[in-house]
């Protein structure tokens, strides 16, 4: 295996995880803000809103994980990489 093909498979681990991470990031700001309007205009839903904001929060996390899989594959688990 070249030294190519193992930098491109680091740059792609480092993009993947990095990504996902950015992601996950925007996606949980907009859910925490979403929250907070909603409970500024409307207090008295506020146990409605905690459950679908902590699943919405837990959905945009499982994204990052899916990045960090798919990170440690491309550096340890490669079947290129033999």
């Amino acid at each position: 295996m070249s030294e190519l093909q193992i930098a491109l498979i680091c740059i792609g681990a480092a993009l993947s995880i990095g990504l996902a991470g950015l992601g996950a990031g925007i996606g949980i700001g907009n859910i925490g803000n979403a929250a907070c309007q909603g409970l500024a205009r409307n207090p008295e839903v506020q146990p409605k809103l905690m459950v679908f904001m902590i699943l919405g929060m837990a959905l945009a996390e499982s994204i990052a994980i899916y990045g960090l899989v798919v990170s440690l594959i491309l550096l340890y688990a490669n079947p290129l990489m033999g």
